[in-house]
């Protein structure tokens, strides 16, 4: 029988997508984030299961994130796990909580069915993300969206996943060309293709996720999507209507400068990963470099913005 070693990380709500990216460079077999925060949230938002147990809300908020990995390289693993952990939060000014380790030996291979439990059919205004092993019967104006989320990357859980979505589903018109720039598991992509976009161009620096976009397009057969390892500030030939960027707030800052050269006049970029609290540095970026203000949306601590390209 087959021995995995499962890596437990203690983090905080906002450390959970970052202790999570870092696990996901090191396995294909499975990356968990257990976050009251989040059942909290979709059962507010009356997006979960019929009946969410009161206590709940008062729950320790400590988040696990938990990873897996064949027991011939886990020791191998943990030490460039530990490396990136260290790192992160020498350099990052959030609340990333202990990032202690926990690790214990599995037998076999029913984590893999364990993991799985923990995903759920997603609402999104008219998209439903569904785990593709999940047999969804969809209703009427139901657009559906088949995820493998064994591949890696953004669910649709997540607040600023969901609110890319929500502005796709307001903004996304035919004949239009959609560019996801962090494109992780395709999730906004696939998304943009099935509202009707004409083409859909996803990029990413990470082989992992072209891979992970590729497998997720297949699985639900759209057509007209292209996937670029690249970053996109590097090729000013790739233009759209709409761009959608869901990473951190820093980096929207930093592409400012020059995403307006990949998006065509009057058109409209979608930004999301930003912390409530570095709303206004970004908004005032974009501002300054030809960008006005159209909206916005706070999910917790999450931001969401929409703005457009002035035509000169």
């Amino acid at each position: 029988m087959n021995k995995f070693i499962e890596i437990t990380v203690t983090t905080t709500h906002l450390g959970g997508e970052l202790v999570s990216d870092i696990l996901w460079n090191y396995t294909e077999s499975g990356v968990v984030i257990n976050d009251v925060q989040d059942v909290i949230q979709l059962a507010n938002e009356g997006k979960t299961w019929d009946y969410a147990d009161e206590s709940i809300f008062n729950a320790d908020r400590t988040v696990l994130v938990k990873a897996y990995f064949e027991s011939s390289t886990a020791k191998d693993v943990l030490k460039m796990v530990e490396a990136e952990l260290y790192d992160l939060k020498s350099r990052s000014p959030l609340d990333l909580g202990t990032l202690e380790i926990i690790k214990r030996e599995i037998d076999g291979d029913k984590w893999r069915e364990q993991w799985k439990e923990h995903f759920r059919p997603i609402h999104i205004g008219k998209i439903v993300i569904v785990p593709e092993w999940i047999d969804y019967k969809e209703n009427d104006g139901e657009i559906i969206v088949l995820l493998d989320s064994n591949m890696a990357f953004g669910t649709g859980e997540h607040e600023t996943t969901s609110m890319c979505v929500e502005y796709l589903c307001e903004y996304v018109k035919p004949n239009q060309t959609v560019i996801d720039v962090g494109c992780g598991s395709g999730i906004l992509g696939i998304s943009a293709l099935k509202l009707g976009a004409k083409e859909v161009i996803m990029t990413d620096i990470d082989e992992c996720a072209v891979t992970a976009t590729e497998h997720n397009m297949a699985l639900n057969g759209v057509k007209n999507g292209k996937v670029l390892l690249k970053n996109l500030l590097d090729d000013q030939t790739v233009k759209g209507n709409i761009i959608v960027c869901n990473i951190m707030a820093e980096l929207l800052i930093v592409f400012s400068t020059g995403i307006g050269k990949n998006l065509l006049d009057d058109g409209i970029i979608i930004l999301s990963g930003i912390l409530t609290d570095r709303l206004d540095k970004v908004k005032t970026a974009y501002e300054n470099s030809g960008f006005k203000f159209v909206s916005q949306k706070i999910k917790g601590e999450w931001s969401a913005l929409v703005m457009q390209k002035v035509a000169k």
